[in-house]
């Protein structure tokens, strides 16, 4: 038998470290060739890290969150033949010389060795067969102050184990039967129960970097937001109306694609904002090319994969490939390419979307569009009070590089196109 050590691999892009997120094997596995041992992360993506070896997992490298350099050491595993991996041989260490003879020490009394008690004393928690409720109308034994803090923590006594004689209940049989977890049987259900209970949750992966981007652009970046109301009463009719004659055949169409397209026609006269800013070299890049990151909630955290060149697509093709850049995105298979390289972001919360929000320039852009939610509401029109679909648009711009009549000017024109929708596709 033979030891094969995978070491991190070189992703590229003049990565020289990585963060290992997931181990999907263990010490003792037999593991299979191609099969995925690890999930690590780069600045801009998962990368899954697969075994080129059969054979049984000996050691980890690391630990999830922790950072590993590119060539250090990540899996050992044991595999047939003579595997790629020799243990380099130890020097033999020199051999002991004799210690001279120590003096005898004066005779004292023997003593016996006493054992340390320990630092922290076991709690005496109830065992699976005190589980086991007394019967409704047994009324067990405990003290007036036990039994009033059971009352307090919302805790049948009847279901909690006595220690004390004659199974009189203890405030330590109280402090084990807390310890356990908050669904344990017996605990009546209360609202205004005191818990106790705490967890710990290690910020590594997806969220790590999340929190470091955040932190980066709220830090470095000029915020300010500009929100505008917009009717969207016929921008919905007509969405409704291509859904019922093309849904079929060329796919649904959401509120986003007519949101790209009005972004792409009005950033045409507004060339500032669809940029990025290279604030340690001081330049400023005005980008030809739209491409607009989509802002995709996942289950492991916020993802920004991005729709290229939504300045050629058509309703249909961009929406199709915003889906499933969408769905790429939570299943976490979107490529370090569909989640880099944008220059203008569009984010929504759908039906959450709330009445105002402040989103996060995604540095290094300059501007960000936040959408929010659709309502009904009664608005004046030519002097008559209507019933129209109103929706606010709540956009951030990095005051750096985006001047504030320049911001506002740009979703003047977005709500303009969006109020009069024909607009969208008049050259």
């Amino acid at each position: 038998m033979g030891t094969h050590v995978i070491k991190m691999p070189d992703i590229g892009e003049g990565i020289a470290q990585v963060e290992l997120v997931e181990w999907f094997v263990k010490v003792g596995d037999v593991i299979a060739e191609d099969q995925v041992v690890a999930d690590v992360m780069t600045d801009k993506a998962t990368v899954e890290i697969p075994s080129p070896v059969s054979g049984k997992v000996m050691a980890l490298g690391g630990q999830p969150g922790e950072v590993m350099a590119v060539g250090s050491e990540l899996i050992r595993i044991e595999v047939e033949g003579s595997g790629n991996h020799v243990e380099a041989p130890q020097a033999k260490p020199a051999e002991a010389q004799p210690a001279p003879a120590a003096a005898p020490a004066p005779s004292q009394p023997e003593q016996r060795a006493v054992p340390a008690a320990p630092a922290n004393p076991p709690v005496a928690t109830p065992s699976a067969a005190a589980i086991v409720p007394r019967q409704a109308n047994e009324k067990p034994l405990a003290s007036p102050a036990v039994r009033k803090r059971a009352l307090d923590a919302g805790i049948e006594l009847r279901y909690v184990h006595g220690s004390g004689p004659a199974g009189r209940i203890l405030h330590e049989d109280l402090d084990g039967f807390m310890s356990k977890p908050q669904t344990q049987a017996g605990q009546a259900p209360s609202g205004y129960a005191k818990r106790t209970d705490s967890e710990q949750v290690a910020v590594i992966g997806l969220r790590r970097k999340i929190a470091q981007r955040m932190q980066d652009a709220k830090r470095r970046v000029a915020h300010f937001s500009y929100v505008e109301e917009i009717d969207v009463t016929a921008l919905e009719a007509l969405r409704q109306q291509l859904n019922l004659k093309h849904g079929d055949s060329r796919g649904k169409l959401t509120l986003l694609p007519f949101l790209v397209r009005a972004m792409v026609v009005a950033l045409r006269d507004f060339p500032q904002i669809n940029a990025t800013y290279d604030d340690e070299a001081q330049v400023i890049t005005r980008h030809g090319a739209v491409h607009v990151g989509i802002a995709t909630q996942g289950d492991n955290g916020l993802m920004v994969p991005v729709l290229r060149h939504a300045e050629a697509g058509s309703l249909w093709s961009n929406a199709s490939e915003i889906t499933r850049l969408a769905h790429a995105a939570r299943n976490n298979k979107a490529s370090r390419d569909e989640l880099s390289g944008s220059t203008i972001t569009l984010t929504s919360l759908g039906a959450l979307g709330g009445i105002v929000s402040t989103p996060v320039v995604n540095t290094p852009e300059v501007a960000i569009v936040g959408v929010n939610r659709m309502v009904e509401r009664p608005v004046v029109v030519d002097g008559q009070i209507v019933v129209r679909k109103m929706m606010n648009l709540s956009s951030s711009f990095d005051h750096r590089v985006v001047d504030g009549m320049d911001a506002a000017l740009f979703i003047q024109a977005v709500r303009g196109l969006l109020e009069q929708p024909a607009c969208l596709f008049v050259e």
